[in-house]
């Protein structure tokens, strides 16, 4: 089981199609709501933060 604190976009009103994410030790986790046993994707925070100001933009 993962024991990190998973969490969807406030944004996403039940809809399953989203992505999840988690603060790791030293990254950001990113993973598919629906297929979480594909695992996840992991980005520094500098690169977490670039995506959300572009996601803003």
């Amino acid at each position: 089981m993962d024991e990190h604190a998973w969490r969807k976009s406030r944004y996403s009103n039940g809809n399953a199609s989203c992505v999840e994410v988690a603060s790791l030790p030293a990254s950001t986790g990113i993973r598919d709501t629906k297929d979480r046993r594909r695992g996840h994707l992991e980005i520094t925070p500098a690169a977490w933060r670039e995506l959300l100001g572009m996601l803003q933009e």
